[in-house]
């Protein structure tokens, strides 16, 4: 039969949780418990009592804009028991991209950590709805904690909106991911079905950002009555990892590959409590095959890999524990290096025009349909039709099934970039890079990184001169600063390479294939 959640609003998790299991321990920041099942769905209720008295209505947003911390959890049920849409922010973002999300989801309360609580007041001009501003672990905070607590969560059925995550498009405006209470649902069954099974005790490692994939696992280990542990840093440290598998027993973490990739290279995995060590999903970025084999060798049979999008969260297809040891005692590097298996429930398939399914071997796009597909989204009624066209989900992820159902990405059609496990779209870049008077056309693509996965390099073709390097040297510096102000860090370009014109086809479309394969063998001058 395998695991089936309560139906409705998934704060039924916690509350199923703080009956089944109200003294076991639900949170702890590094090696410290800070509250049992029974207190953290205490809490949970009591924000929500707190937001009705502010005067929020079931429905409404409210946004988390944080580094990790336990307090993030809490709010995430809290907002749920009280029937509002969690908005989980990357915290890496620039004000300016935060500005469009709040303006975007219409949040009129938002929950920050220390670094944001300054800037978010600059980010939230008077176009946005936000009202109140509280940051996690405050007095203010606290209080919001005291409040008198709702006994029962709001009524919330499949169809509504729980989860609304900004995802970045191509044409550079983010656009918002309505994923429902039925999706979260869903995936989280998944997960429990077909990824790993999870028990009372087992203990949930956050290294990765609780705004994306972290945090959607928290659902199903909160249902199965595990521990989430927040580390110290807020973030990924190999050492504080490893410290942290010595404390606790069956733990388990998402990851993105260059996280697996760092940890398996650290001197610190040397030493670790290999036998403490449950489980390592990754995921959100390509693995390559040597540093697969390579995780193995040092972890032993404690890898598994899933497929997903904001769009279908973390389930697309998966290739669990027993899975991918089968591939390497095999030495199967064809399905080593595929994806898995479509995941329980899920349909998926490689479709050529009209979307027509292809058969194994044939490589076309990815669709996918089934219950953790998103509802659209967010106020985008032209782009949720384009997307869920024929009722398919349209990954724009290209690739081919083996015979034994196997799915191997090619390509991303949408050229997409992923560095170290954060999705960064070209477009955005490119809207960015243009703005600067001297560059008459851009292009944007990734080159392999070893650590990250993914670099952001730019192509420039500059206006009026700008050819020899010392102009290259100054404009090099002027766009790095333009990005700064406009963009996260992270989608900075890495590296110019300046040309005398980009490679177009006959319709004047840019051919990044032959950028890509320029760069690769050595046909672009680098600016140092």
């Amino acid at each position: 039969m395998g695991d089936v959640l309560p139906t409705g609003n998934v704060a039924a998790l916690l509350a199923r949780a703080g009956h089944n299991w109200p003294g076991s321990p639900a949170l702890a920041l590094a090696d410290r418990i800070v509250s049992d099942y029974e207190a953290l769905a205490d809490r949970a209720a009591r924000i929500a009592s707190a937001f009705g008295a502010a005067g929020l209505a079931e429905g409404e947003r409210v946004a988390i804009v944080s580094r990790n911390v336990p307090e993030y959890i809490e709010a995430m049920f809290g907002c749920w028991w009280a029937g509002l849409v969690a908005v989980p922010v990357n915290a890496k973002l620039h004000p300016r991209e935060l500005a469009f999300i709040l303006e975007d989801s219409g949040a009129r309360f938002a929950f920050v950590d220390a670094a944001w609580q300054s800037a978010i007041g600059s980010a939230a001009d008077p176009t946005t709805a936000l009202e109140r501003v509280v940051l996690l672990g405050s007095s203010e905070y606290a209080a919001l904690c005291r409040a008198q607590p709702r006994n029962q969560s709001a009524t919330r059925t499949a169809a509504d909106p729980a989860w609304l995550f900004y995802t970045s498009g191509t044409t550079g405006r983010p656009k918002g991911v309505v994923i429902t209470h039925g999706n979260l649902r869903a995936m989280s069954e998944c997960f429990l079905n077909g990824v790993e099974r999870v028990g009372p005790g087992d203990a949930l490692l956050h290294p990765a950002p609780l705004s994306h994939g972290s945090g959607l696992y928290v659902l199903p280990h909160v249902f199965a009555g595990a521990i989430n542990v927040v580390p110290e840093s807020g973030g990924f440290d190999p050492a504080e990892i490893v410290a942290l598998i010595e404390v606790y027993d069956r733990a388990s973490f998402f990851a993105a590959p260059t996280m697996v990739k760092r940890l398996v290279d650290s001197t610190a995995i040397r030493g670790a409590r290999l036998d403490h060590l449950k489980c390592i999903v990754f995921g959100g970025g390509p693995m390559y095959i040597a540093d697969c084999k390579a995780a193995f060798a040092t972890l032993g049979p404690r890898l598994a890999q899933i497929y997903g999008q904001g769009e279908s969260p973390m389930t697309i297809t998966a290739m669990n524990r027993a899975l991918l040891a089968d591939a390497i005692a095999r030495g199967d590097d064809a399905r080593l290096g595929s994806v898995g298996i479509a995941q329980r429930g899920i349909d998926v398939i490689v479709a050529g025009p009209g979307d027509f399914p292809l058969p194994a071997g044939e490589v076309g796009e990815v669709l996918v349909r089934g219950p953790t597909v998103m509802a659209g989204y967010w106020m985008n009624p032209e782009a949720s039709a384009a997307t869920l066209a024929n009722g398919w989900l349209h990954t724009g992820d290209v690739g081919s099934f083996d015979a034994d159902g196997f799915l191997t990405l090619k390509d991303r059609s949408k050229d997409l970039i992923i560095s170290g496990g954060s999705n960064i779209y070209p477009r955005e870049v490119e809207e960015v890079l243009q703005c600067h008077p001297d560059v008459a056309e851009v292009a944007v693509i990734g080159r392999a990184h070893p650590e990250w996965g993914e670099a952001v390099v730019a192509c420039v073709v500059t206006r009026g001169g700008a050819a020899d390097p010392n102009s290259q040297q100054e404009l090099k510096r002027a766009l790095d600063t333009l990005c700064l102000e406009r963009i996260a860090r992270f989608k900075r370009p890495k590296a110019y390479y300046f040309v005398a014109a980009l490679p177009k086809n006959n319709a004047g479309k840019v051919l990044k294939t032959a950028l890509r394969e320029a760069l690769t063998g050595g046909g672009l001058a680098q600016v140092r």
